[in-house]
Formats: structure tokens, sequence, C-alpha cells
């Protein structure tokens, strides 16, 4: 019997709710998880085509079609761990589509077990 790979990002049915919101309000959109210094561990949602992902960056999943990406340095300290998209009241980050909707995003997280670690892909970079 073959194994079930774990998603490595996840969302809850809220943030599943605020992503069709935006997608309505925005087109297509991505996350992109980048540990900066300015909103810490909340991922920006941008509209699609307007970030670029670089090379480095590590595709975790798509959540609703939409994709999740992570700086490389944030992915080499996460990929023991899968993200969760959560939303909590509040404001966004600044240039996050998020930011006015009295909603943010908010990533939580799990460390995957032994089991998971032995039957998850390596992921794709870039786009």
């Amino acid at each position: 019997m073959t194994e079930v790979s774990p998603a490595r990002v996840t969302a809850t049915p809220a943030a599943v709710a605020l992503i069709e919101k935006l997608k309505a309000q925005h087109g297509p959109i991505l996350f992109h998880q980048s540990g900066g210094c300015c909103d810490g561990s909340s991922p920006m949602c941008y509209p699609q085509g307007e970030f670029i992902v670089g090379d480095r960056d590590v595709k975790l999943g798509e959540i609703e079609g939409t994709p999740v990406y992570i700086s490389a340095s944030q992915f080499e300290a996460w990929q023991h761990t899968q993200l969760i998209l959560d939303v909590v009241p509040g404001r966004g980050g600044m240039f996050s589509l998020d930011n006015g909707t009295e909603q943010r995003f908010l990533t939580r997280s799990r460390l995957f077990s032994g089991e998971e670690m032995c039957v998850l892909p390596t992921p794709s970079r870039g786009r």
C-alpha cells in the first residue's frame, strides 16, 4: 500500500472563506511566507502577477487553487512543519490584500511525524 503524502500547507475554513472573498474581488491571488521583519510570520497575499516569485522560493502547495510560496531560508527552518493558514481579527500586512478586511491571515504550524517526513516529496522551487 502506498502512503499518501501530507500537505505541506493547509487552511482553516475561515482562511478558505477569506481567500475566496479576496479572489472574487481581485482575481487570482498567491501567498508568500517570507518571515521578514515587518510582518513577521504573517503570510502576505498578493494578486498573481504583482509579486515576482524568486527562483529560490519554494512552492509549498495550493489552497483552493491559490499557490503558497515560502522563501528558501524560511523553508530550511520550517521544512519539518506543516503550515496552516488561519484568520484572526486585526489588520493585515501593509501590502497584503487582507489589509482593510478587519481580518488578517496568520500562519500556525504543526510538526510532521517521522512517518510523514518519510513520504514528503521534495517541493518545487520558483514558479
